[in-house]
């Protein structure tokens, strides 16, 4: 095994067919029916037959051509792309006759060149045949979604490990938001993936963060706040903390510890119990105490933060092959070294192994 801190910048590998998974933490369908690489058109003749006269374009495409999913050659109809007859139809609801002829031109998706790989610098603290520990920058979007179809930490580990392209969203176990940076671990093989998966499920894998929030501390130096999260329903692109018998949601546990305070704001320490979107961000709004410009939930930029102050500065787990347990630290980014200083909040890191 190796033990690393460094850059390591890597040059993109043949793509290859990343395996399908459902995340169950998007809305959005991004299985396309592409294989991950595909970069050329290609045509294809077919005749309807008997059975799917009537029915819908897109649906009896489908039937046609099930490995590809409804909604990618919905795409290819409003594009352009298929033609009955010999006459371009637009439409998905066009409704087909037996024996038409039709032609379609399937494209490369901003979707299907997602599962491309990237040349990427990724910070890899920890590395060994089994699994990887990288420290995210802020910045970094972890896995392809509408507006981020490539350039993401999934991209690069694509890049750097001809194997992830056999994984699951490439080995990504956990996330990061795009603004907050701090330490992930990534499997390298299905087996610790699914080990992993369960661990974090179990509770097992211990994950702390610092956040400076506006507002000076106000109580109790430890507080537990354990508050169900869900979607906000009156903001429908932000969490909230939700009363599950009125709206849907997840229980949603996280400890906060204060490290220090100001005239300008907090110090916290804050430690998961459960792993639910923007679940920090989420508590500490609830709170009075939003984050240092996280201005989905009512922080301003301060003291040369203009991203979240959010960071993963401490993962333990045990590792699920050799049994060893394993702690991780990740220094703070100069951004938020440079906030405390000027805050004049003192901040000594966890005495972790390197």
């Amino acid at each position: 095994m190796k033990n690393l801190k460094k850059i390591i910048s890597v040059t993109p590998l043949a793509a290859g067919v990343a395996e399908n998974d459902t995340d169950t933490d998007t809305d959005t369908d991004t299985d396309l029916g592409e294989e991950p690489g595909a970069d050329e058109p290609e045509t294809r003749c077919l005749t309807f037959d008997p059975p799917q006269h009537g029915l819908r374009l897109d649906v009896a495409l489908a039937g046609c051509i099930p490995w590809f999913s409804r909604q990618y050659l919905q795409q290819l109809i409003g594009g352009g792309d298929v033609s009955v007859c010999g006459k371009v139809i637009r439409k998905p609801a066009f409704r087909v006759k037996a024996a038409d002829p039709c032609v379609v031109v399937l494209r490369p998706t901003p979707q299907s060149l997602a599962f491309l790989p990237e040349s990427m610098a990724l910070v890899v603290v920890y590395i060994d045949d089994h699994l990887m520990v990288i420290n995210k920058p802020a910045g970094l979007v972890v896995h392809p979604a509408p507006g981020h179809w490539s350039g993401t930490l999934m991209n690069g580990l694509l890049g750097f490990d001809s194997r992830a392209t056999r994984l699951p969203r490439a080995g990504i176990v956990h996330r990061l938001d795009k603004d907050t940076s701090g330490l992930m671990v990534v499997a390298r093989s299905r087996v610790v993936m699914d080990a992993l998966v369960r661990a974090i499920a179990a509770r097992t894998v211990n994950r702390q963060y610092v956040a400076l929030a506006h507002g000076a501390w106000q109580g109790a130096q430890c507080r537990d706040i354990n508050a169900p999260i869900g979607r906000d329903p009156r903001h429908r692109l932000r969490m909230a903390v939700v009363d599950l018998a009125l709206h849907p949601g997840k229980p949603a546990r996280t400890s906060f510890r204060h490290v220090a305070s100001s005239i300008h704001g907090c110090l916290v320490q804050c430690s998961l119990d459960t792993g639910r979107t923007h679940q920090i961000r989420v508590h500490m709004a609830s709170m009075g105490h939003p984050l240092v410009a996280d201005h989905l939930y009512g922080g301003q930029p301060a003291a040369g933060m203009q991203r979240q102050a959010l960071h993963a500065c401490h993962l333990a787990f045990v590792h699920p092959v050799t049994s060893q347990p394993l702690s991780f630290a990740a220094d703070l980014p100069d951004d938020f070294a440079s906030a405390l200083v000027q805050w004049g909040l003192p901040y000594t890191p966890p005495n972790l192994p390197r």
